[in-house]
């Protein structure tokens, strides 16, 4: 599955490298950073990852995707909300692409299940990219497509693409959770799993 997700990474790779090179131009000119927002499970687990990309500036753990304003831990916790638990990423272009981001995000969680990730149940566990641009949802449906028409899953991707409305940034206790927690039982028995497969596979595009 790793193997035939990076094939149709190449491959979109190529697609988009034009429209990657003029905007990677325009980023040298204005410095300002991309965002990206993922939904793909527990965020503790999602931001252990994103934040040791190169590029990957800024990680925050929060909330979108529902009605309820301000929600809390408490609220994300009963599944009625509509939210997601996601981590919104500020990341740099010119050293690492949104298609990049796609492939990690693809590869380091269960797009199939939907609203579950493992033994976490609940539409705030859905799979989700949360677009910030029209470029960015073109990117994310090809993706999507390309992994479809290369059957890199057994079952049907639920993965949701939908337009960024609102992130709710949750509560401090949650941000940079895994650095701060090591050795609770959660890190240990999902998280660590979870980063030593990713860091096998994309040890060449972590900080140093």
């Amino acid at each position: 599955m790793i193997k035939n997700i990076s094939i149709v990474f190449a491959l979109l790779l190529s697609i988009t490298v034009n429209a990657q090179t003029t905007t990677t131009k325009k980023t040298k000119m204005n410095t300002k950073l991309e965002t990206a927002t993922f939904a793909n499970g527990c965020f503790w687990c999602t931001e252990a990852i994103f934040q040791r990309l190169k590029g990957v500036e800024k990680v925050e753990s929060g909330y979108t995707g529902g009605d309820l304003k301000n929600p809390t831990y408490k609220d994300i916790t009963t599944g009625t909300t509509g939210h997601a638990e996601v981590i919104q990423i500020k990341f740099d272009n010119t050293v690492i692409s949104f298609e990049e981001l796609l492939d990690v995000f693809f590869s380091t969680h269960n797009p199939t299940t939907l609203n579950r990730q493992g033994y976490d149940v609940g539409t705030q566990y859905r799979s989700g990219i949360f677009y910030h641009s029209e470029t960015q949802k073109i990117i994310s449906e090809a993706y999507i497509k390309a992994l479809t028409e290369a059957k890199v899953f057994e079952d049907p991707i639920v993965t949701e693409v939908t337009k960024i409305d609102i992130f709710y940034k949750a509560e401090d206790y949650h941000q940079n959770y895994y650095n701060n927690n090591k050795t609770q039982g959660y890190c240990m028995a999902v998280i660590n799993p979870k980063l030593d497969k990713f860091i096998k596979k994309f040890k060449g595009k972590l900080k140093k």
